[in-house]
């Protein structure tokens, strides 16, 4: 007995060290982003190594994969449809949550760098980043509205896949830039680096990238949410003196 334990140790071991034989070494060009009033979107370099305690091993290449993802935020996303010459909404789906930006990047093509299973499990691609409850029965063919969500933040450069966008020199250093658009959401940004090999994870990495608002931007945020009649009042007073600017400034022209 005593011999069958030190035998299911050792294996125990071989397998902590061989799962531990590659790790990931990360560098970040910058690790927040400040959004101000000429804010107009952000690159972020993202770089590291490989570390290794033996050589590689044979066998697949090694693959890396790197997600950003925005704050997750909950949704209802509609459906509409012309009804009488009129577009009204016939269906609503909640969506428990989906990240306001995500964006991955992989070293080579989808299907060779992950595998079905470890997308499923580590929750890597877009679908299954977005959290969604049960739709009511109802509702006809309710993974479209997920797919609308996917759909819409994609073309507005929120929702990114960049297959092969991942420099990879020597199976050691990578690297690879991460473009992040002017309407970000304030907050963490939590970042993840897979290393796969034969599609399997080995290796995972994660930091985060803060993003906040600062200076007149920042003032007018907080303003809002902890003065709110006062920031409506501060509103309506600028509305109305641009209001008569515009006025006053045309009756000069008429005049003219």
């Amino acid at each position: 007995m005593r011999r069958f334990a030190a035998l299911l140790c050792a294996v125990w071991l071989a397998a902590l060290t061989a799962a531990h034989a590659e790790e990931v070494v990360l560098g970040l060009s910058q690790d927040s982003v400040s959004i101000s009033t000429a804010f107009d979107g952000s690159e972020i370099l993202i770089f590291g190594a490989v570390k290794r305690e033996n050589p590689i091993p044979d066998g697949p290449p090694l693959e890396v994969v790197i997600t950003v993802a925005g704050p997750l935020q909950p949704l209802t996303v509609r459906r509409k449809e012309k009804r009488f010459g009129i577009w009204v909404n016939t269906a609503a789906v909640e969506v428990d949550a989906a990240p306001s930006f995500y964006a991955i990047a992989t070293s080579g093509p989808w299907g060779d760098v992950i595998s079905d299973t470890e997308d499923l499990r580590h929750k890597i691609s877009i679908p299954y980043a977005i959290r969604s409850v049960g739709a009511p029965m109802s509702v006809d063919r309710p993974q479209n509205f997920a797919e609308a969500v996917i759909r819409i933040r994609q073309n507005n450069g929120l929702y990114q896949l960049a297959e092969s966008s991942i420099e990879f020199e020597q199976q050691t250093l990578f690297q690879t830039a991460i473009s992040m658009p002017a309407n970000l959401t304030e907050g963490a940004y939590p970042t993840r680096i897979f290393l796969t090999r034969g599609g399997a994870v080995v290796s995972v990495f994660e930091t985060e990238i803060d993003v906040r608002k600062v200076g007149l931007e920042r003032w007018l945020f907080s303003l809002s949410r902890e003065q709110p009649l006062l920031y409506g009042l501060m509103s309506l007073a600028i509305a109305i003196a641009a209001g008569w600017g515009a006025s006053a400034a045309f009756r000069v022209l008429r005049r003219g």
